[in-house]
């Protein structure tokens, strides 16, 4: 699994769909919409950060003002009694897939080693605002942190401690978006919501078509269906079958992890449709 294995863009094409299934569609993406803005909070949800959140403006190494921000807005979300775990990439320090001349498992652990080095200056970020952190890693290095144990896990989030999850999966080929699907499935979270540099999905590249729209809802399928880049495949299908909504939303507007949680109309929903 490399350091930043998966995208960052979260924009796609509009899913083709004839009139009788937009209508449907339609249906069931109101019925998410009143559902999620009903909610008061959710009890436990996994963030989802890639490297690029730990980095400088000129998009390498790790900043500490971009830590601050982020330990901040966890911060709020500890306030509210939410439970809450991140899994971290490293692409601000190591992007393997990308690296000349090296193997590429080699590489991929690696970029590993970059997810611990952000984790632990997210959890200095998180300390100094007084908030218990614990790092758990899937390669074991128990001088800096401890093994990844599921029951563990849970149990520090029980207590009201953040877990940050590094060294993606523990093995090579696996992006951290699978690993942040894998992980909130093991640790039983309401949601996964992935911190992006845009408010959302969108019907283009907002960079590059100005008039792009934003979509509210999206459904897994359709994201699967047309190869967009939301997060990649595997972790797009982990959560559908399982049934695991996920808000993609931007990360870098402060206060939008707690918008998120307590359930206000921030981002993009992406979902498998009415139930």
């Amino acid at each position: 699994m490399p350091s930043a294995g998966s995208s960052d863009t979260s924009w796609v094409n509009p899913p083709k769909v004839d009139a009788g299934t937009t209508a449907i569609t339609r249906g069931a993406r109101a019925n998410v919409t009143d559902r999620r803005a009903g909610r008061a909070e959710y009890h436990r949800v996994l963030l989802k950060l890639s490297g690029e959140a730990f980095a400088a403006p000129e998009g390498s190494g790790i900043s500490t003002e971009a830590t601050a921000l982020i330990g901040r807005q966890l911060a709020e979300v500890i306030d509210l009694g939410v439970q809450i775990a991140v899994v971290v990439g490293g692409g601000n320090i190591w992007r393997g897939r990308q690296a000349p001349g090296i193997e590429r498992s080699r590489a991929d652990y690696m970029g590993m080693l970059g997810t611990v080095m952000n984790s632990l200056a997210l959890q200095d970020a998180l300390e100094k605002l007084h908030v218990a952190t614990r790092v758990q890693t899937a390669i074991q290095m128990t001088q800096l942190a401890e093994p990844f144990i599921p029951l563990r896990a849970r149990r520090h989030l029980e207590k009201g401690r953040i877990v940050i999850f590094a060294a993606g999966l523990g093995v090579p080929y696996f992006s951290t978006d699978t690993c942040a699907a894998q992980r909130a499935l093991e640790i039983g979270a309401d949601a996964l919501l992935k911190g992006t540099k845009v408010d959302g999905v969108y019907t283009a590249d907002p960079k590059v078509v100005p008039g792009a729209s934003r979509l509210d809802t999206i459904e897994y399928v359709d994201i699967l269906r047309e190869g967009y880049q939301v997060m990649d495949a595997t972790a797009i299908s982990l959560c559908m079958e399982n049934k695991l909504p996920i808000v993609v939303f931007d990360l870098w507007e402060e206060g939008n992890i707690r918008r998120v949680v307590t359930g206000e109309p921030v981002g993009s929903l992406v979902h498998g449709g009415a139930r």
